[in-house]
């Protein structure tokens, strides 16, 4: 008897997408992240105080945030392989610059200017646009990968950082974190990156695609009671400024750490080694929160996963105050470390959900532009603060607080009513997602 062989079917490529995705979040962000530990070598080089050096840092989140929206229109545009390309290849030149700084002016510019608007174009909105378009089903799951590896480049870029600027000096460690990106992210980008599973024959969720002509192609295509056509459409609805609300407060309460959290620690009386590596164990919490947040979205729900991360992280900035000495550090970082990239790739999934793919990119880049704008608000009144009163308490415990307004704001979404996964399938039979 003859047994013929059944072939195994390939890999899905969109999990060489999201595996792609996953590094450039890890170099990228854990690029910018590292930011905190120049502030003091920095500082202490160039005469800066914490508010001048600030300058350079909320401008760069800013503009970031305002490039977003147009980046994201260019990708929606002209597909993502471009935009995450040139833009890597931008930021590990940008970076590596920095090894050369002389000026204040030369920080702002190839910081706050050349190298945010770069990471605007891989930002997790950017990245997250993409795999919403690899994905259905799984596309909160896929985006919480995608976030935990903007956390691991906390979790070992910023201790590695620190280890070699102690070794060799704050220029040599910008200049290794731009070749970096440069020879090891952008070549990777450039050789697996797909704008679209169309481009290789394939169907989102690697499933079977139909037939040309069946009616299962209309249902594929089914639209939400919210879904645009145009960014500018859907800020005519109540969910994008819940959404929106919320990610300013988002963007005050990680930027302020991005910037200030390891001169926070020091101040506190750890080493600077020790404020790093709080920091990467933070993020590295954080890999496990942006994981679960997105498979539990994915089967309970976005808004109220949301909604508790944000609450979550509200509880670790009062504990952070609360708690006497340098164990509160380590308390903060184990209560806010699962809830800090988690709010991104489930407000990105959210926004695909309840206003389609086809201006996905513009619309998440307007939402990360208020984001912005909130982490440029929190690093300078930081900055700014404590030059006046020698102490992050207070900016620390006003960006704490407006997080339980931002909980209630994202749980208040109605996501059962606008949510394309929540409404009935045209065509009997075909699963939603």
């Amino acid at each position: 008897m003859i047994q013929t062989a059944i072939a195994k079917p390939p890999l899905y490529y969109g999990w060489y997408i999201v595996a792609t995705c996953i590094f450039i979040a890890f170099v990228a962000y854990g690029v910018r992240n590292a930011f905190g530990i120049f502030v003091i070598p920095m500082s202490e080089e160039f005469g800066w105080s914490r508010s001048t050096i600030s300058v350079a840092a909320a401008l760069g989140f800013l503009m970031s945030g305002l490039a977003q929206p147009i980046l994201g229109g260019v990708l929606d545009r002209f597909g993502s392989r471009k935009v995450i390309i040139s833009s890597l290849i931008v930021l590990g030149v940008a970076t590596a610059l920095l090894s050369l700084t002389f000026h204040l002016l030369y920080l702002v510019f190839f910081l706050g200017v050349v190298g945010s608007v770069a990471i605007s174009g891989v930002s997790l909105g950017n990245l997250g646009a993409l795999l919403s378009k690899w994905y259905q089903r799984k596309r909160a799951s896929v985006a919480g990968f995608m976030g935990a590896g903007s956390s691991l480049g906390g979790l070992l870029l910023v201790p590695f950082g620190m280890y070699l600027l102690q070794a060799a000096g704050w220029r040599v460690t910008w200049l290794v974190l731009g070749l970096i990106i440069l020879v090891l992210a952008a070549p990777l980008a450039f050789q697996m990156i797909r704008n679209d599973p169309g481009d290789l024959g394939l169907c989102p969720d690697g499933d079977a695609c139909p037939d040309d002509g069946d009616d299962a192609d209309d249902a594929s295509h089914q639209r939400g009671p919210l879904e645009v056509d145009r960014w500018v459409d859907s800020f005519r609805s109540l969910p994008i400024w819940q959404m929106t609300a919320s990610f300013i407060v988002c963007g005050m309460t990680t930027g302020i750490l991005a910037v200030h959290f390891v001169p926070f620690a020091i101040d506190q009386g750890v080493s600077a080694g020790t404020a790093a590596t709080i920091f990467g164990f933070m993020m590295g919490l954080n890999v496990v929160g942006s994981i679960m947040a997105g498979v539990l979205s994915d089967r309970f729900g976005r808004k109220n996963i949301l909604a508790l991360t944000y609450f979550l992280r509200g509880i670790g900035y009062l504990l952070l105050l609360l708690v006497p000495g340098g164990l509160s550090l380590w308390i903060f970082a184990g209560v806010a470390g699962f809830s800090w990239i988690a709010t991104a790739p489930l407000t990105t999934s959210l926004t695909a959900d309840v206003y389609g793919l086809r201006s996905l990119g513009a619309i998440s880049g307007v939402s990360f532009l208020f984001h912005a704008i909130g982490s440029f608000i929190s690093i300078m009144f930081a900055g700014f603060l404590y030059d006046a009163t020698g102490s992050y308490i207070l900016p620390f415990g006003i960006a704490g607080a407006l997080l339980f307004p931002a909980a209630l704001s994202a749980f208040s979404i109605k996501e059962k009513k606008y949510s394309l996964r929540y409404q009935p399938r045209k065509v009997a039979g075909v699963s939603g997602y």
